[in-house]
């Protein structure tokens, strides 16, 4: 690719995993895009090459003015502001919906690949996850401002003459997750739990599944990236498509899987959830008021159109992806 490839969110999680995915097959002519006002998220850059960076405000002021036409081939469109609990709906349907819009606009008028993140969360309190509309029932404006988006990208893909894909993130965990502080994943909370107490905690029963019981669709960031890079090399595939392992696993197997990775570093041998629980490594903690009707008690993808879009690799098992994720953080 001769011109350059457009990551937004670039210092954030899952953008600053694409960035490194890109470097690996020798792209780095990538400009990041991001809001630094949180500057701690850099440190997710400094392994990475760029040929540029900006602001976000700066980078959507620039393109409006006509200042990339014609030399961008794609942007890779993961800015938003994540937090499951933000309660500020204007700022986040400014920063999700309509930062969004305004980067479909230009690449379908541009004729350039665009690549975005939509969100499970869009299913809110369902049990199918299919990518059609009537399973679609948000639990909170996050979920909303994904959901009212991918609305729009319907309405426009009849008429698309480029490349507009959105991928519905289901739980994704693993390398450079450190700066989302409470919305970090549960495999990254385990770990700091377990090095600094060396107990991990978890939910206690609720939406009638035993303690730690509940069930996500947990998806390594690789993974994630993985796929965002086949469809980057396959322009000609657009549409919604479900992002999981389509296999959930529960909170427990997750919580297991990073005491015997911690356990694993010191030489020590691997325990069951019971034995777990018998020497005290794992704790339930009542379930917090603040997420009673706004929380997935169960997600599991359903990636048969992702399947069907010719994707057919693996994806990790919370056992695999978690094993590695805890040698990760080992070593930083």
């Amino acid at each position: 690719m001769s011109n350059y490839v457009v990551v937004t969110g670039a210092a954030g999680f899952i953008g600053s995993n694409l960035v490194r995915a890109l470097n690996a097959r020798g792209e780095t002519r990538i400009i990041a895009v991001d809001n630094l006002t949180k500057a701690d998220k850099f440190k997710n850059l400094v392994d990475c090459d760029i040929a540029d960076y900006l602001d976000k405000e700066d980078f959507i002021n620039r393109i409006q003015h006509g200042h990339f036409d014609g030399e961008i081939a794609a942007i890779l469109h993961e800015g938003a502001c994540s937090d499951t609990m933000e309660t500020d709906g204007r700022y986040m349907m400014e920063n999700n919906f309509r930062y969004s819009t305004i980067l479909l606009d230009w690449c379908l008028e541009q004729e350039v690949q665009f690549l975005y993140a939509s969100s499970a969360a869009t299913y809110g309190g369902g049990s199918v996850f299919c990518e059609e509309r009537q399973f679609e029932a948000p639990l909170n404006v996050y979920g909303y401002s994904k959901f009212l988006f991918d609305q729009v990208v319907r309405g426009r893909l009849p008429d698309a003459g480029s490349q507009v894909a959105g991928f519905r993130y289901f739980n994704v965990y693993g390398p450079r997750e450190n700066h989302k502080g409470r919305m970090a994943s549960v495999a990254f909370h385990h770990f700091q739990q377990f090095r600094e107490a060396g107990c991990v905690k978890l939910f206690q029963g609720s939406h009638g599944y035993a303690n730690g019981a509940q069930l996500r669709d947990f998806v390594f960031v690789e993974d994630v990236a993985n796929v965002n890079l086949f469809f980057l090399d396959n322009p000609d595939k657009s549409g919604i498509f479900n992002l999981g392992t389509g296999r959930a696993q529960s909170f427990n197997e997750v919580a297991v899987a990073t005491v015997n990775a911690c356990r694993s570093l010191k030489g020590e041998a691997a325990l069951t959830l019971e034995e777990i629980i018998g020497q005290g490594l794992l704790e339930y903690v009542a379930f917090p008021e603040a997420l009673k009707g706004k929380y997935q008690a169960f997600t599991q993808a359903d990636i048969g159109r992702l399947r069907a879009a010719g994707y057919e690799a693996s994806f990790a098992s919370v056992e695999e992806g978690v094993a590695r994720y805890v040698q990760w953080l080992a070593q930083q």
